[in-house]
């Protein structure tokens, strides 16, 4: 899924932070002494807007389970913990306000970030992006630099000085840290699909169908 910047965004002050910024990351710091950080975490941002699809893409329903159902049931696959982000603590900054709550609330050393409309993203995939060398590391489409991608907690400046330029997007992050990048063949470009709107998830509905159809069944 690919982000533009968007209006509204918690307006950073001088010096590049926020007030907000400033207070909420001395309180991260702090708590995070008191426990030493899990190695992964597996992050699904859904406090997105969902203007193109015009209601919750969370809790679309497809083949009787909701879009973030299908999710996260691949996130918990891997075996890593699994944080679902339905509330930005910085509103209306496209992905990124989800990526630096995800940071402030967790204290993992790095971060798995998809987003709650990837209905066929697989553990393999995410797998694959946490265990790929590089601060940070990016799934990359015919689109560009997008979900799933990985960051360090060593990016966490760099995503505080995007958002302080009010530079939203994910190809333009993915630039900032220099990120690896990870490309999937064509045969598995499916996996890095996303649902922005009515369109979209009526593809997405056929391909559902076209898989049951064409999958084995027992008995004659």
């Amino acid at each position: 899924m690919l982000f533009s910047g968007e209006r509204g965004c918690a307006e950073p002050g001088g010096g590049g932070k926020s007030g907000a910024l400033k207070a909420k990351r001395k309180s991260g710091q702090r708590s995070a002494v008191s426990r030493p950080p899990s190695a992964v975490e597996v992050v699904i941002l859904a406090g997105g807007l969902s203007m193109r699809m015009g209601r919750d893409k969370a809790r679309l329903r497809l083949g009787g389970r909701t879009l973030l159902a299908w999710v996260r049931d691949a996130t918990r696959a891997t075996g890593w913990r699994v944080r679902v982000i339905q509330r930005d603590l910085l509103p209306r900054c496209g992905p990124l306000g989800g990526v630096w709550t995800a940071f402030r609330r967790s204290r993992a050393e790095r971060l798995v970030f998809l987003s709650c409309d990837m209905p066929f993203v697989t553990a393999a995939l995410i797998r694959a992006v946490a265990e790929r060398k590089g601060r940070g590391v990016f799934a990359h489409s015919e689109e560009g630099a997008g979900f799933p991608f990985a960051l360090d907690r060593a990016c966490l400046p760099l995503v505080e000085q995007a958002l302080a330029e009010k530079r939203f997007s994910l190809q333009a992050l993915a630039r900032r840290v220099a990120a690896t990048e990870l490309r999937l063949p064509r045969r598995r470009q499916e996996e890095l699909r996303n649902l922005n709107t009515v369109e979209d998830f009526a593809r997405a509905q056929t391909a559902l169908r076209a898989k049951a159809l064409a999958r084995p069944r027992d008995g004659g």
